[in-house]
């Protein structure tokens, strides 16, 4: 039997992990299928408190479960497959082994968004993909013409990091501004090799006869004008799904498929909480989700406590 069970080795799960762990609640943290979350992917992160010069996406993850586990947190690499939330101890399912917990805290993050586009899923690691950090430096994408969708901090963060490989990015946004923050779109629009294309959508991949992507079919939004633009790469950063289909018919979501949080990060479950990207549908920030983690620890901690007063 486990004190506290965290789904999620983000920025909400591993502070939950630090403070649990501090409180010597021993939490076993789950990774699910991507260790260390979307924040792994992200090259430089420059707005988190404490670091001036910024610091690697990945290293502040691994820094993080590092101080976890030095109070205590047990990190295991595992899937969950199921949850059953209608009875105390809650139970899980994780890779085929049962886990019951007194306390449950779900950090489960969120995935990367779709265009939903021909071609996209068939090119899929042929051409298309949802993250530069992870696939820029290849040697298909470098000193190619590359296409990045999106207008938001992270289509701008991958169009300027691909920056290092491609010959030119082109940055094709459905409206006529960016939505990234003011020094973010302001470095992207700066850079001579970033190219624009505003209040247009791209409308299917191509190519599936070669079986890689040589380039994009494109519809500008204004004058429906349609156009097909040559590139070997696209990389999809247009927001991203909260991963919560898991909990489905247990726990309350919203139309969007985000947690809805009764007082604090608690959940109508008694025992349950929530933090992190999978509940924050406004600021969505390494910070904020970290805070949230922070809050649920906390919650859990003195659930404990009023169950063995």
């Amino acid at each position: 039997m486990e004190n506290v069970v965290i789904i999620g080795t983000g920025c909400a799960g591993l502070t939950a992990a630090i403070y649990t762990a501090r409180a010597n609640l021993a939490p076993l943290v789950l990774t699910g299928t991507m260790p260390g979350g979307l924040l792994t992917t992200t090259s430089i992160v420059e707005n988190f408190p404490g670091f001036p010069d910024g610091i690697d996406g990945y290293e502040l993850m691994t820094r993080m479960q590092a101080q976890a586990e030095k109070f205590g947190a047990k990190v295991k690499f595992g899937t969950v497959e199921s949850v059953d939330l209608r009875h105390q101890p809650i139970r899980l399912v994780v890779d085929d082994e049962i886990i019951e917990t007194q306390t449950l805290i779900i950090a489960s993050g969120a995935g990367h968004k779709h265009l939903d586009v021909p071609g996209e899923h068939e090119l899929e690691k042929k051409g298309v993909t949802y993250c530069a950090t992870c696939d820029g430096a290849l040697p298909m994408f470098r000193n190619q013409p590359l296409v990045v969708v999106g207008g938001g901090d992270s289509a701008c963060e991958e169009a300027n990091y691909l920056t290092r490989f491609a010959s030119t990015v082109y940055l094709v946004h459905r409206r006529d501004s960016l939505r990234a923050s003011r020094i973010m779109a302001e470095r992207t629009l700066a850079n001579p090799k970033i190219k624009p294309i505003w209040d247009t959508v791209v409308t299917s991949v191509q190519d599936l006869t070669a079986g890689k992507v040589t380039g994009v079919s494109l519809k500008n939004l204004k004058t429906g004008a349609e156009s097909v633009l040559p590139c070997t790469g696209l990389f999809v950063a247009v927001g991203h799904i909260p991963n919560t289909e898991l909990f489905r018919g247990q726990l309350t979501l919203d139309d969007a498929g985000y947690f809805v949080l009764g007082k604090g990060t608690a959940t109508t479950v008694p025992g349950v909480y929530v933090a992190g990207d999978c509940a924050d549908s406004v600021y969505r920030q390494a910070i904020t989700a970290a805070g949230m983690g922070c809050a649920a620890a906390i919650e859990a901690e003195r659930f404990l406590a009023g169950l063995h007063a």
